[in-house]
């Protein structure tokens, strides 16, 4: 397997068309897809365009249905794989779990004009829960120092909007606080996951 092709992109361009009618014309059978979800949603939609059939790959940041997939359009979206490390607000299989029902009443209480189909309010949600687990291991001492301290020092930490099996870890050496994701596939309405939790996890810095 070898790269054929890679083209870039400008925030401020108006669209990736060109891009992507270079990425089909260079015979690429894998197009590996890492823009914000401006383009992202641009790209899928000319990918159907052009009838151009690649496995495509889109990295978990602009994966969410709301504010990728829906306006690129969902029947166009299917079969695209990516990943994630939380859980899909649209994915009907959490329909019933505790966390999402939680997720849902905050969401409901504190930001009802909120989109409940975009992965970033769950994201949000996620980036909050751990900032209060962080002060509170900080305890009275709200130095800087301090808080920086304690948010190296998570230890599988579970929160319930993340997959299961997934938990937060830091330390002195290592700031990144998710190392595992799983795969997923869109059906066309929500993502499927698939295979096992993946591990990540880097070591020295």
């Amino acid at each position: 397997m070898s790269i054929v092709a890679e083209l870039p992109y400008e925030p401020l361009d108006p669209t990736v068309d060109s891009q992507i009618v270079a990425l089909k014309g260079a015979g690429a059978d894998i197009f590996f897809e890492s823009t914000i979800p401006k383009f992202a949603a641009q790209a899928i939609r000319k990918v159907a365009e052009i009838g151009w059939k690649p496995l495509h790959l889109l990295v978990s940041g602009s994966n969410s249905v709301g504010s990728t997939l829906k306006p690129a359009g969902l029947e166009i979206s299917k079969g695209i794989i990516s990943t994630t490390s939380l859980k899909d607000p649209t994915d009907p299989r959490w329909k019933a779990d505790l966390a999402y029902k939680e997720w849902a009443a905050f969401m409901g209480k504190y930001y009802p004009d909120g989109d409940q189909t975009t992965t970033f309010t769950v994201a949000g949600y996620l980036l909050a829960q751990t900032l209060v687990e962080v002060l509170k291991q900080c305890g009275d001492d709200l130095t800087r120092e301090n808080v920086m301290k304690q948010a190296a020092n998570l230890h599988d930490l579970q929160l319930g909007m993340l997959l299961p099996g997934i938990t937060i870890n830091t330390s002195p050496i290592d700031f990144a606080p998710i190392k595992q994701m799983q795969m997923e596939r869109f059906n066309g309405q929500s993502w499927e996951l698939f295979g096992p939790i993946l591990n990540g996890a880097l070591t020295g810095g």
